[in-house]
């Protein structure tokens, strides 16, 4: 009886350490952490809801009125929106998307990011590099054999330490003379083949100093695909958009798209009688491309300063000066301008300006405020921001507002 017994008790024990075992297979354990991501999903999902949720009836009367004297007297022509402690203070909808067609912007209008856009192509670069598919030191030649530059780095592109010229002008100047197509985008890796062939020359030689300019971003771009084997517009929607819950932000590329999908037409040289055409230049894209929406940019912010896209490493390392500070206070790191004050003070942001659009996209660390406007008519609207600043506590962003030798970062050039 007794040995029954305890047969009995060992085959319950058995059987119990087999259940166990069982629910704690690979495959249980998928099933349980997919379960959990979808959980966290639906949670962020009615967080950013909330985080997105604007009262127009209680909206910041000083911004308000701020907003309409930059429309009324400067012209100030797009999207605006101030927010601070992960609530909306204020957000606006100004004028028009096409002046041709005279359609409206709303808040969800997708505006080209410009330059904007090199933020996004260094969180990308600083994932592959955490994910330990490529290196800060790797050289560019490692994925293009044939470019024609010795000793330029990941990092000296995305500091603007790489000493390049700026494609922009060299590849316009070239499918002007040999009469390309001017509307079919070109794209990256297009781009890269034209500079291996024609090898033109750089502005100055690597890591002699920081010149700013788009060939650095769309190298990046290339690397991008070179190593994921992914076009950049499918990495950046698996790996940065979707994680980051933006749903109105995509890559869009003349390379990819006959017609860009969007509505918002940029407007140049201060006169709504010129509407930009999109064209072959805007097929690379690192340096530009990125269309995105006010809460979109916001969600960005957030969802950087919660871990969810790059480590804090990553970011400190991304956020760190890599350029002689301009008066001590403004740098640029990798894919961000950036302030540096007093007492741990940081201020982190980027400009834009690209075939009529015009913008500015800042995050104050210390105060947890986010200020952003985009622009459609290139008027110089952007540099009248001074009381804004001010009355948020941030510090002034343009050409002259401190003393010193040449130009801020983010004054007049994106």
């Amino acid at each position: 009886m007794k040995f029954r017994l305890l047969t009995i008790a060992l085959s319950l024990t058995v059987l119990s350490l087999s259940l166990l075992s069982s629910c704690s297979s690979p495959e249980e354990k998928a099933k349980k952490a997919a379960a959990n991501k979808k959980i966290r999903v639906k949670d962020d999902d009615k967080a950013d809801s909330l985080l997105l949720v604007y009262n127009p009836a209680k909206g910041d009367k000083w911004i308000a009125d701020f907003a309409h004297n930059l429309h009324k007297k400067y012209g100030f022509n797009g999207n605006m929106l101030v927010a601070k402690d992960g609530k909306i203070l204020y957000e606006k909808a100004i004028g028009w998307a096409d002046y041709l067609h005279r359609d409206s912007l709303k808040i969800s209008s997708q505006f080209e990011l410009a330059s904007i856009t090199k933020t996004f192509t260094g969180v990308a670069i600083m994932q592959l590099v955490e994910a330990g598919k490529l290196k800060l030191t790797d050289d560019v030649k490692k994925f293009y054999p044939n470019f024609p530059y010795d000793g330029i780095t990941v990092d000296l592109l995305l500091s603007h330490r790489s000493g390049m010229m700026n494609y922009v002008y060299f590849i316009d100047d070239i499918w002007r003379k040999e009469k390309r197509n001017m509307k079919k985008g070109v794209s990256n890796q297009e781009v890269m083949q034209v500079i291996a062939e024609k090898k033109p020359n750089p502005y100055t030689k690597p890591n002699r100093l920081f010149h700013y300019n788009n060939s650095n971003f769309m190298v990046l771009a290339a690397i991008v695909e070179k190593v994921t084997g992914q076009r950049f517009s499918q990495y950046m929607m698996e790996h940065v958009f979707k994680p980051a819950g933006m749903k109105n932000t995509h890559v869009y590329s003349k390379a990819e798209y006959e017609k860009i999908p969007v509505d918002v037409v940029g407007h140049d040289r201060n006169s709504w009688r010129y509407s930009v055409v999109q064209n072959f230049l805007d097929g690379p894209v690192g340096d530009k491309g990125i269309y995105s929406t006010l809460h979109d940019l916001v969600l960005f912010d957030k969802y950087l300063k919660n871990g969810r896209l790059l480590t804090q490493k990553s970011l400190d390392s991304a956020y760190k000066g890599r350029n002689k500070a301009i008066k001590g206070h403004f740098n640029y790191g990798y894919g961000w301008r950036m302030f540096d004050g007093e007492k741990d003070r940081k201020v982190v942001y980027h400009t834009g300006w690209w075939h009529g659009f015009r913008h500015i996209y800042v995050r104050d660390f210390q105060k947890d405020i986010v200020i952003i406007f985009l622009g459609n008519l290139t008027n110089g609207s952007l540099m009248q921001l001074d009381e804004l600043y001010k009355h948020l506590g941030v510090p002034v962003i343009r050409k002259g507002a401190y003393s010193g030798a040449g130009s801020l970062p983010g004054s007049d050039e994106d």
